[in-house]
């Protein structure tokens, strides 16, 4: 009995997971900062350091499934360290840089690459691994530690900016990168197996998906090749597209910029932010609870339908005040990124447990490289339009059509058979 009244590891490797993705989220959320001010000092064009920025966002999703296949073949606690290690030293080296190929280099590609191995995807991975029931509902507490980075890291590194420049706010985040090395190289776990565990809530002694011991790169592309020839894969990843390009792409890196385009400062920009990732830590562990027990196509239709209409809210928020954006921050909080639950579960569901991981690495790569695509495209229309506001309503326009676009997963000939997956 005292042996059945123990924690489940599975806890402790959720909670260094969480921990990972907090900061990763952090990480992910700084340039929304530092726009601004590498503008000021070095004269490079807002489209340019958006360009910088895109790049990061496209590797952070592209190398999200590659990066699934590596932790298959080589364990999760190696690829976490050693992305950590690549993104403290990518960020450390930035306060040296004095050319915008530089910022490409050391921001777009190498902060990218290491904040992609610990994305979702890795989320994704350890509850396939260490859970049995109640993915949905780990799966969105694991996404919703992203909102959680925004909230922690956001005002902080904005006041830093303001007041110590931005240089400190690379090397703040550099040392927060390294000091959580010793904690995933102590507490991380690649199975239950290793330690003499079947996945919570399986019945003892229950076989875990065999490690894979091919060539991670042969297995992701190979698991793409199978994706593209599935309509459910277009329809999961093009949705997806849509989620990337109406947050991180778009709201995550410019609102702050757009803010200050109003008179509004910049803190109070990132204050608006760090509350959208209070109001999304809710929506997005509600979105996992729910995954577990309602259809997740009605689900992300309702999500892309109302984060439309919020967008398309947004323009005209500015001229309301700060109350204005409060009220757009509540109700896109809300919806952050609820949207990932119900697609993690779909993706699994259409492809199985043990290759839905790798799976929703190329689902997520489709939602960076929308992501992307928002970062350049809206600096691209501020530089030539003087404005955000083309870029704010056509987000909006095409979260709208994705709430069409994914009540067809699941349907017709060759689709998913049911849209509520059992545990």
């Amino acid at each position: 009995m005292a042996r059945a009244s123990r924690l489940h590891y599975a806890w402790i490797v959720v909670g260094v997971t969480f921990v990972t993705l907090l900061v990763a989220a952090g990480l992910r959320a700084t340039p929304g900062v530092l726009i601004v001010p590498l503008e000021t000092e070095f004269g490079w064009s807002r489209a340019t350091i958006s360009f910088a920025v895109g790049v990061n966002i496209f590797l952070y999703g592209l190398i999200g499934p590659f990066a699934a296949a590596v932790m298959d073949r080589f364990g999760i606690r190696r690829t976490m360290l050693l992305a950590l290690a690549l993104i403290a030293v990518g960020v450390a080296l930035t306060p040296l840089m004095t050319q915008p190929w530089q910022l490409v280099l050391l921001w777009g590609v190498v902060v990218g690459v290491g904040s992609g191995a610990t994305a979702l995807v890795l989320g994704a991975t350890v509850v396939s691994r260490w859970f049995a029931v109640n993915r949905g509902l780990i799966m969105g507490i694991l996404t919703a530690s992203t909102a959680t980075g925004q909230l922690i890291f956001l005002p902080f590194l904005a006041s830093l900016a303001s007041h110590y420049g931005w240089r400190s706010v690379s090397l703040t985040v550099a040392a927060v990168a390294i000091a959580l090395l010793p904690v995933v190289a102590l507490l991380m776990r690649d199975r239950p197996a290793d330690l003499g565990l079947a996945p919570f809530g399986a019945p003892v002694g229950a076989i875990a998906a065999p490690q894979r011991h091919g060539n991670p790169a042969a297995t992701a592309l190979l698991a793409l090749r199978d994706g593209l020839r599935s309509r459910d894969f277009w329809l999961l990843a093009g949705s997806f597209f849509v989620c990337g390009a109406s947050t991180n792409g778009l709201i995550g890196t410019h609102l702050i910029p757009a803010c200050l385009d109003h008179g509004i400062p910049e803190v109070t920009g990132a204050t608006l932010l760090a509350a959208m990732g209070v109001f999304d830590l809710v929506g997005t562990t509600a979105s996992g609870w729910l995954s577990d027990r309602v259809s997740n196509r009605a689900l992300l239709a309702w999500y892309y339908g109302l984060r439309g209409l919020s967008l398309l809210y947004l323009p005209y928020a500015f001229d309301l005040s700060f109350y204005g954006l409060s009220l757009f921050a509540m109700f896109y909080g809300l919806d952050w990124i609820a949207t990932v639950p119900p697609t993690v579960r779909l993706a699994a569901q259409a492809f199985g447990a043990a290759r839905g991981p790798i799976m929703f690495g190329w689902i997520g790569a489709a939602h960076q490289l929308g992501a992307a695509a928002a970062a350049f495209a809206a600096g691209m229309i501020r530089v030539e339009l003087g404005a955000y506001t083309a870029a704010f309503m056509a987000s909006g326009l095409l979260c709208l059509s994705a709430a069409v676009m994914v009540m067809l997963i699941g349907r017709g000939r060759g689709g998913i058979a049911a849209a509520v997956p059992a545990e």
